[in-house]
């Protein structure tokens, strides 16, 4: 797999993952504390096998607000020349990512969200909503999931994959083959 990269804006030590190069964009935000890299091999099935470009951004190590998350975000994002893209992430990381679109919904071209954290976020006018949620996740719970596609039920879909919060990990070739028949890239 591809090695972690650091982007140090303004001295913020931002880590980030950039692989695969093609023309469907996909930016998957990590979820926030988890020593293991949940995201790494469902991305990595992204990039490799159904040929998406996969921008892969973890958090800094010292706190920061979600405003702040986004503008890294967001500074990666630049910093690698990524236009359209959809944008997604696992638990907080999906938080970040809502809260991104909702700010610069003219830059994505789509939400995912791997498990749903309850948080009061308007999903962006006009954006397609995934979400791919745990069986079992006590984390984000389904009835989150629900509650947001209730919102928003023309243009969001909910998929179910067996498993907890860490399903991304424990399940990566199916987490990726959700997302890539969605984005309908074959």
């Amino acid at each position: 797999m591809t090695e972690t990269q650091i982007f140090e804006p303004e001295g913020r030590a931002i880590p980030f993952v950039d692989e695969g190069d093609g023309p469907v964009k996909l930016v998957l935000i990590q979820e926030q504390g988890l020593a293991a890299d949940v995201l790494g091999v469902a991305a990595h099935y992204l990039a490799e096998e159904a040929g998406f470009h996969v921008l892969r951004i973890g958090h800094r190590a010292d706190e920061a607000t979600l405003d702040e998350r986004v503008e890294d975000v967001v500074a990666v994002i630049d910093h690698v020349g990524i236009d359209d893209t959809w944008v997604g992430g696992h638990g907080f990381g999906g938080t970040v990512a809502r809260a991104l679109v909702a700010a610069h919904a003219d830059r994505a071209n789509g939400l995912l969200l791997l498990g749903v954290e309850d948080v009061d976020i308007a999903v962006a006018p006009a954006i397609p909503v995934l979400i791919v949620q745990g069986t079992e996740d006590t984390d984000t719970p389904a009835a989150n999931a629900e509650a947001l596609h209730a919102t928003i039920p023309d243009r969001s879909s909910i998929k179910t994959i067996a498993g907890d919060h860490l399903f991304p990990m424990h399940h990566p070739i199916e987490t990726g083959v959700i997302i890539e028949e969605y984005l309908d890239w074959d």
